[in-house]
C-alpha cells in the first residue's frame, strides 16, 4: 500500500461524505415520520382500526421471525439513522467553524439566508426533545397517568386531552416541518440531484406531514375523536 493510500481519509471524514451520511440517514428518517403519520390517520376510524395497526406493528415478521423482532429491528435501524444525522450535522458544524472561524457579520448575509437554514440546529433539538418526550408519553407511559398498556386509542386521547401538552405537539411539529422542509431541500443537493421541483417537494412533503401529525391533537381538542 502506498504512502498517499495510507494517508488518504476515509469518505466519511471528508465534508462530502459527512453531507452523504446525512442524506441518507435523513432519507431513511423521513420516511418514517410519513409512515408513522399515514398509521396514526386510523385515529379517525375508532379505537378498534388504530389498536389492531398497533397490534399488526408488533406482529410483523410473524411466523418467520418471533414476535416483535422485526419492530424492534427496524427501530434499531432508526436509532442508528438518528445517530449519524446527529452526529454528521455536529461534525460538519465543527469543520465549518475551523474552515471559517471568524463568523460574517453582514446584515445582509444573515437576511438572505433561509429562516429554516438559520434555524436548523434548533428545530433539531426541538425534535430531539419531542421524540423522547413522546416515547414517554405514549410509548413507555412514563408521562402519562391515565396510560393503559396496548390501548393505544386511549392513551393518544388521554395525553392529548391535557392542554398544554397538545399545546407542546402542535409546535413541535411545526419545529419538524421547518427541519423537514430545509432538510428535504438540501438532501437533494447533496446528493447531486437538482431541478427546480425541489423546493415544491419540499414543501409538499413537510406541509403533509405537519398537517397529518398536529391534526390528531387539535381533533382531539376539539372534540373531534373522543
Amino acid at each position: 500500500m502506498s504512502a498517499a493510500m495510507r494517508t488518504r481519509p476515509s469518505l466519511f471524514a471528508t465534508a462530502v461524505g459527512k453531507k452523504y451520511a446525512m442524506a441518507i440517514s435523513g432519507l431513511v428518517l423521513m420516511g418514517y415520520v410519513l409512515l408513522h403519520m399515514v398509521g396514526n390517520l386510523k385515529i379517525y376510524f375508532g379505537a378498534e382500526s388504530l389498536n389492531k395497526y398497533a397490534e399488526w406493528l408488533r406482529e410483523i415478521g410473524e411466523p418467520a421471525l418471533p414476535r416483535e423482532w422485526l419492530l424492534w429491528g427496524l427501530r434499531f435501524v432508526l436509532l442508528a439513522a438518528v445517530f449519524v444525522h446527529i452526529y454528521a450535522a455536529y461534525s460538519l458544524t465543527v469543520m465549518n467553524r475551523r474552515a471559517r472561524p471568524v463568523q460574517y457579520v453582514s446584515k445582509r448575509d444573515y437576511v438572505a439566508a433561509d429562516f429554516a437554514s438559520r434555524t436548523m440546529r434548533w428545530t433539531g433539538i426541538i425534535v430531539v426533545l419531542f421524540v423522547v418526550w413522546h416515547l414517554l408519553d405514549l410509548t413507555w407511559g412514563t408521562t402519562n397517568p391515565d396510560f393503559v398498556s396496548g390501548d393505544v386509542y386511549h392513551n393518544v386521547i388521554a395525553s392529548f386531552e391535557r392542554i398544554p401538552v397538545a399545546i407542546a405537539y402542535v409546535i413541535a411539529n411545526l419545529a419538524l416541518g421547518v427541519h423537514l422542509y430545509h432538510g428535504a431541500w438540501s438532501l437533494f443537493q447533496s446528493m447531486g440531484w437538482y431541478g427546480t421541483w425541489r423546493r415544491t417537494f419540499s414543501i409538499a412533503f413537510a406541509g403533509v406531514v405537519v398537517l397529518g401529525n398536529v391534526s390528531f391533537p387539535l381533533a382531539v381538542m376539539f372534540g373531534v375523536v373522543n
